[in-house]
């Protein structure tokens, strides 16, 4: 009786996740957070992704999706790891000034796609999944670096929410991988929830 138990557990935990997230707010989900970055500190780069709905959900996604499309660990690493890497490029590209646009909507449109992956159970190749993700990293990146000012404290800043970054990974690859082999229809759901809470964003 322990084992389902155990499994239900771990179920309603993966499902309550997203959702105590995106009932937490749409007003404070909006991207950009500058008025968070402002102190510039190593403790608000860490709080930084986890304060903002949406980098906190395309973070988790992206590790949720790696661990669904991949059998093996060292497999599913990649997507996240080059997630990680144009993220920290996107960063700094911002804080040294640089620009795209449609920022804001790409990392909208993040939260749809990766949400309509993971819902779908869609996978792809290897270089595709780390091509489309660090694409999204790229605009996810810049939203972090244009709120900062150059400087110690923005490499603090910058370092913070990296480590967050790669533990929102962590957690996504590690319930991905648990939910693969005993509730896979539970990350459908959260991939659904994902996909719907961007297009809430772009209706908003």
């Amino acid at each position: 009786m322990f084992k389902p138990t155990l499994l239900r557990n771990r179920g309603i935990a993966a499902i309550a996740l997203p959702g105590l997230t995106l009932v937490s707010g749409i007003a404070l989900a909006h991207p950009g957070h500058a008025h968070e970055a402002a102190s510039h500190t190593l403790a608000a780069g860490l709080l930084h992704p986890l304060t903002g709905v949406d980098h906190l959900l395309a973070m988790l996604a992206v590790g949720l999706w790696a661990a669904m499309s991949h059998k093996t660990l060292p497999q599913a690493l990649w997507t996240p790891f080059w997630f990680a890497c144009l993220l920290l490029v996107g960063a700094l590209a911002g804080l040294a000034g640089v620009w795209l646009p449609a920022v804001e909507p790409v990392i909208v449109a993040s939260l749809l796609v990766l949400g309509l992956l993971l819902a779908a159970r869609i996978t792809l190749p290897q270089a595709g999944s780390a091509a489309l993700v660090g694409f999204f990293a790229v605009f996810h990146g810049l939203a972090h670096g244009s709120e900062l000012s150059p400087g110690a404290s923005a490499a603090a800043f910058v370092a913070g929410f990296m480590l967050s970054t790669l533990a929102l990974h962590a957690l996504g690859l590690a319930a991905g991988f648990v939910l693969k082999h005993h509730a896979a229809w539970i990350s459908r759901i959260a991939g659904a929830g994902i996909a719907a809470y961007g297009l809430a964003l772009f209706a908003a």
